[in-house]
């Protein structure tokens, strides 16, 4: 079985494969395309509808235990379909 996770944008469950996850680096929100860096992480679907209310709600500052407010620039980026694969492949 593969381990469950929880999006911070909707709450829903879903699988550690169909989520991002999320860390903090140099107070930057960073995607962990590897799924493997260290230090506390958050999950998020990647559909723009989750992060604009992961985002909304500063639920990235809350699930990683921030204080103050990180830079979401990448996540933005992200959000607006920057960096987004073409053709929809992974």
């Amino acid at each position: 079985m593969e381990p469950v996770r929880t999006c911070v944008g909707c709450r829903s469950h879903g699988s550690r494969s169909s989520l991002l996850r999320v860390t903090i680096h140099d107070n930057r929100l960073v995607i962990d395309e590897r799924k493997a860096l260290g230090g506390r992480g958050s999950w998020v679907h990647d559909e723009a509808s989750c992060l604009a209310k992961a985002l909304q709600r500063k639920a990235f500052v809350r699930a990683l235990r921030v204080s103050g407010s990180p830079d979401t620039q990448t996540i933005e980026k992200r959000l607006n379909g920057y960096g987004n694969k073409v053709n929809g492949s992974k």
